[in-house]
């Protein structure tokens, strides 16, 4: 994501922020987001605004679509 993109996803974010419900997926770590963001303080700010009020759900496990892709190519 280049830096106007992710200023853009701060501003929605921003606007969101306290006044409506948001559901986000990710498969990336929130460890990582200021890789995808570039720029570690919209990283921050965005990770701060989404998680205050967050209920967070960590699923963890090997991918089911990996698995029947791996059954498909044995039969």
């Amino acid at each position: 994501m280049d830096l106007e993109d992710a200023k853009l996803f701060f501003q929605l974010i921003d606007m969101r922020y306290e006044k409506r419900s948001t559901i986000l997926t990710t498969n990336v770590n929130f460890k990582s987001w200021d890789e995808i963001f570039q720029d570690p303080k919209i990283a921050n700010a965005i990770l701060d605004r989404v998680l205050h009020h967050a209920t967070v759900v960590s699923i963890v496990g090997q991918s089911y679509r990996i698995k029947d892709h791996f059954s498909k190519e044995n039969d």
